[in-house]
């Protein structure tokens, strides 16, 4: 459908970078939702980051998600990629 998720990178500061099959592009908050039922879990960075799609819907693996409607009425609409989530995999650096 046309609000199926088709990416979506976590960022810091509990925020996801999401692409819309429609073409859009966002950024979703989800310190709002922190203190609220199930969403709790999320505090846990290590599980934070374990975000994915699952039938076109932002999701964890104990099953918490963001309705479409809800990410698309609250995200933050941007023109691209931010540079933050391009480098997410990129490797560690040591420095001394």
């Amino acid at each position: 459908m046309y609000w199926d998720v088709r990416t979506v990178v976590p960022l810091s500061d509990y925020r996801i970078y999401v692409e819309i099959a429609d073409g859009r592009r966002g950024i979703f908050d989800l310190k709002p939702y922190l203190d609220r039922g199930v969403f709790r879990e999320l505090r846990d960075q290590h599980y934070f980051r374990q975000v994915g799609i699952l039938f076109g819907a932002v999701t964890w693996p104990h099953e918490q998600d963001i309705a479409p409607e809800t990410l698309l009425e609250e995200m933050t609409v941007v023109e691209s990629m931010p540079n933050e989530a391009l480098q997410r995999d990129a490797p560690q650096v040591a420095r001394p």
